[in-house]
């Protein structure tokens, strides 16, 4: 089974110093794809002189684009990817690879209380993951680690459907569990990252993580997004009815704008249930 390890990296030059010799020392058969994005440092020339795969972007072209770039160029059967800024350690692979050989094609190192940013971040990853689990029906403990270990083939089937910037784990493991491909979770500690700062924005890629979330909710189980919408129209129709026939002693507009609302909602999720189910019918083999 051959590994490729891919970093996406964007002014990570010093963390590069320190991960690719532990990767290189702990993992010598691996193929080795920095995807540098549109860095102004060193990042490059370090990951070159470290003797990794480079794949540059003449500008920063977003994560998640790094991501795909580096899973077209993987040879490898099995795609590690890791962050390259020195929170994950090459140590932690075997774990995942471990895991991903008992029938998994997903492996996730899931991080704990202590691998969070600071407590805002940790407080926001707890419900991403707790909103998740719901939309899929699968207990998701870490849904934005960016520390995975994947089949390459099963991966590149959601390539189209990444998004460019943050949040390519939120897409992607979506997408695994939606198509029944099975996704484990190992637990993993996370060191301090070290060179540039963070690149997540907080409130701004807060919110786009959560309208990700919605949309691939609305591809993958849109029932379960309309039609609890659906039915909380009808039941504050039912309410509004039953306070008006008491009060006044008729039916009114309003009532009948909610329970419209209500039926409208729910066919739109059926039918949007149905395309999602002709989405993923797969087309014999010629």
């Amino acid at each position: 089974m051959r590994v490729s390890v891919v970093l996406p990296a964007k002014n990570e030059a010093e963390g590069l110093a320190r991960t690719l010799p532990a990767l290189r020392e702990q993992w010598p058969e691996a193929e080795l794809i920095v995807v540098d994005d549109g860095s102004s440092d060193g990042t490059a020339a370090i990951a070159a002189d470290l003797g990794a795969r480079v794949l540059s972007s003449p500008y920063s072209m977003g994560n998640g684009a790094a991501i795909k770039r580096g899973a077209r160029a993987a040879t490898g059967d099995v795609i590690v990817f890791m962050d390259a800024d020195g929170q994950h350690s090459a140590a932690h692979i075997g774990q995942l690879l471990d895991k991903l050989g008992e029938g998994y094609d997903m492996v996730v190192g899931a991080r704990d209380g202590s691998g969070q940013a600071n407590f805002h971040r940790g407080l926001a990853n707890a419900f991403y993951n707790r909103l998740a689990s719901w939309m899929t029906g699968h207990e998701i403990l870490d849904l934005t680690s960016g520390f995975r270990a994947v089949r390459a083939e099963r991966f590149r089937e959601f390539l189209h459907l990444l998004p460019n910037g943050f949040s390519y784990p939120t897409t992607s493991t979506m997408a695994f569990f939606r198509s029944a491909y099975p996704v484990a979770y190992v637990p993993i500690p996370v060191a301090k990252r070290v060179g540039s700062g963070s690149h997540i924005r907080p409130l701004k890629d807060g919110i786009r993580f959560l309208l990700i979330i919605f949309k691939i909710a609305t591809l993958y189980s849109p029932l379960k997004l309309f039609a609890p919408v659906g039915g909380s129209f009808f039941l504050l129709g039912m309410c509004y009815y039953a306070w008006t026939f008491t009060m006044f002693g008729r039916f009114t507009n309003m009532s009948a704008l909610l329970f419209s609302a209500s039926v409208i909602v729910f066919l739109i999720g059926l039918i949007s249930e149905q395309i999602t189910s002709l989405t993923y019918t797969r087309q014999p083999q010629p």
